[in-house]
């Protein structure tokens, strides 16, 4: 894993500070959306900072959005392990479009030490189906149990065989802030760093971007209308793609190169 992020100090807890807090408990009952529609945007921080402003104000309809915390904190550490096969399957799928593609990773919530194995499936209207599963001790996604969940997972969601041949692929690091409504939920990721897991080579996201993404049952948020009133669009962006996409220029990832290349302006090794 990478080295730790700084957190209290970090611009992205500071915008976040003043809104009012929310349990993880809260967060999972108001807003667990584990299926749901995601909407990702690569956010200049000043416009960051006034959609903050905006959706945490206290004179909302509704009522404001509230900030996750735990233990004080509002920005957390996230590392995450993508697998895929040798010929990265999961990939190629995401880029044909393809309505059977799905991702498998381990998550680990750094400051706590939580682990989950992740599998993110497509629903019949394009929303995202999340399926996961507790790692505990040194389980790995690779070990048997986790094998035949993931197994039950796609032959239960798609009809498909897992494949056989899994490997890690590419890794990420970044601090998260959590903004939270009813039924809503729009997450706050900054500092990204992918790690292509089989040559070394890393990207780290521009420095004052903040990858936005709006998760709700399907309709259109206000932090989207904000951004919008901004003149940003949703990007054509994942972590996952966009950062082999900006690793591996030979792979044929034109569909996120555009969003990856202001994502990641200087890929390297570090």
């Amino acid at each position: 894993m990478s080295t730790a992020v700084p957190t209290a100090a970090h611009p992205l807890a500071r915008t976040v500070g003043a809104a009012r807090p929310i349990t993880l408990a809260e967060v999972n009952e108001r807003a667990e959306l584990l299926t749901r529609f995601d909407r990702s945007y690569l956010v200049p921080a000043p416009v960051f900072t006034d959609l903050v402003a905006r959706l945490t104000d206290p004179r909302r309809p509704g009522g404001p959005f509230r900030a996750l915390t735990i233990d004080e904190r509002r920005a957390f550490r996230y590392h995450s392990v993508y697998y895929d096969t040798p010929q990265l399957r999961s990939f190629h799928e995401h880029r044909q479009g393809r309505r059977l593609r799905f991702k498998i990773r381990e998550r680990v919530y750094q400051d706590s030490g939580e682990r989950q194995f992740e599998i993110k499936l497509k629903g019949r209207r394009g929303d995202t189906v999340k399926h996961r599963r507790p790692l505990t001790g040194a389980d790995t996604p690779l070990d048997a149990p986790y094998r035949a969940y993931l197994a039950t997972t796609l032959r239960e969601g798609y009809g498909i065989d897992a494949p056989r041949e899994l490997a890690p692929s590419l890794s990420t690091d970044y601090l998260r802030a959590t903004l939270v409504a009813d039924g809503e939920r729009v997450t706050c990721d900054a500092g990204l760093l992918c790690t292509d897991l089989r040559t070394g080579a890393t990207a780290r996201c521009a420095a004052g971007i903040v990858l936005v993404e709006t998760k709700s049952a399907g309709h259109l948020t206000d932090a989207d209308r904000v951004l919008h009133a901004h003149g940003i669009r949703p990007a054509v962006f994942t972590k996952y793609c966009g950062a082999f996409a900006a690793l591996r220029p030979a792979l044929p990832g034109n569909r996120w190169r555009r969003a990856a290349g202001s994502a990641f302006p200087a890929p390297g090794r570090e």
